[in-house]
């Protein structure tokens, strides 16, 4: 959010005749976020030594993304730094939006599941162990459900300290795991096959690169520095590697559509060969890749809708099965007992 707002009223402000570093300074002491305040302060000192702009952003690349500052270059080797600043701001907006729709999609799944595991916790500490004092002391024959809820609730009364902790350091060694250079890929390639999460970040791919890579060739760069640019702000690793096959083709003169309509691009909706061709053929390929970010955006918009309609009725499923299981555990062997009362 804060490179958004600079963007945009760093555009706003040069657009008004202020000079560039008066306009970095005053952003500076207008932001609250005090990281991005160092960030700009530096910026501006740069800048104020005869530094460009965007050589002076490079020195803070997790922030300035590849397609930020070849942007920011284009616009100060053409006089169009202005423009090219509002229209990053546009796209930077679209993006951030597009994220929040993400983060909303996931956002119910997982409070459910949280919600979900510290009630399992809670019953599990304190309530379990109480009923296994009652069901011991019965004399009936417990039925299947109540054996393994007894089962379980000894379990975390003997090893409870040890397997709370275990779980929580399983989770936080998966999550080290998972951004190995060996294992990061797998699970890249895991993510998109699970359903109706797989094709969402399929989706969500497909409308970045067709998004930033139309950006970058309407703002005049060469396909294959667009295709570099592109390949260095991907994060999905099948996905990365998609962008680099596809830069190592295009380099040797082969046709985008062509690559792409190999097979080779499982991941990639077929829809994008089609329209890249046309692209090709009629000279407008980044309008027709831009209008395909769209598209994708789109999608991915009303999945983010529906996901809630889609998942609602499995995790419902879920939680009445778990508490169905409970029911039967607690209530069977009472009902059996109050039986043998009665005989």
């Amino acid at each position: 959010m804060d490179k958004l707002l600079f963007t945009k009223h760093l555009s706003i402000m040069i657009k008004s005749g202020i000079t560039l570093t008066e306009a970095i300074t005053s952003l500076k002491d207008q932001t609250a976020n005090p990281n991005f305040k160092k960030i700009l302060q530096a910026v501006g000192a740069e800048v104020a030594n005869g530094q460009t702009l965007r050589k002076a952003l490079a020195e803070h690349s997790r922030v300035f993304d590849p397609l930020y500052l070849n942007l920011i270059s284009i616009g100060e080797e053409s006089g169009n730094l202005e423009e090219n600043l509002e229209y990053l701001a546009k796209e930077l907006q679209k993006t951030y939006e597009f994220d929040k729709k993400v983060k909303g999609a996931m956002m119910y799944p997982t409070l459910i599941i949280i919600v979900a595991l510290i009630m399992g916790g809670g019953i599990s500490i304190f309530v379990l162990p109480q009923l296994a004092n009652l069901f011991t002391s019965m004399d009936v024959k417990l039925p299947l459900a109540t054996r393994i809820l007894l089962w379980f609730s000894q379990l975390m009364q003997h090893y409870g300290i040890i397997i709370v902790p275990a779980v929580f350091g399983l989770i936080f060694l998966f999550t080290i795991l998972v951004k190995t250079s060996f294992i990061k890929p797998l699970w890249h390639r895991f993510l998109l096959h699970i359903p109706i999460f797989g094709p969402f970040i399929q989706n969500s791919e497909a409308a970045n690169f067709c998004r930033n890579l139309g950006l970058m060739l309407k703002s005049g760069l060469a396909i294959t520095t667009a295709l570099k640019a592109v390949e260095e702000g991907t994060n999905n690793l099948v996905f990365k590697g998609y962008v680099q096959s596809l830069r190592n083709t295009v380099e040797k003169g082969k046709p985008m559509e062509e690559e792409l309509a190999s097979g080779k691009y499982h991941y990639f909706p077929l829809i994008i060969a089609k329209m890249v061709g046309v692209g090709e053929k009629t000279g407008k390929l980044d309008e027709t890749l831009l209008y395909l970010g769209d598209f994708f955006a789109d999608e991915v918009d009303n999945t983010a809708k529906n996901l809630p309609t889609i998942l609602e009725p499995a995790l419902l499923v879920v939680i009445a099965g778990m508490v169905l299981f409970l029911a039967l555990a607690i209530i069977a062997p009472i009902y059996d007992l109050t039986g043998s009362v009665r005989r």
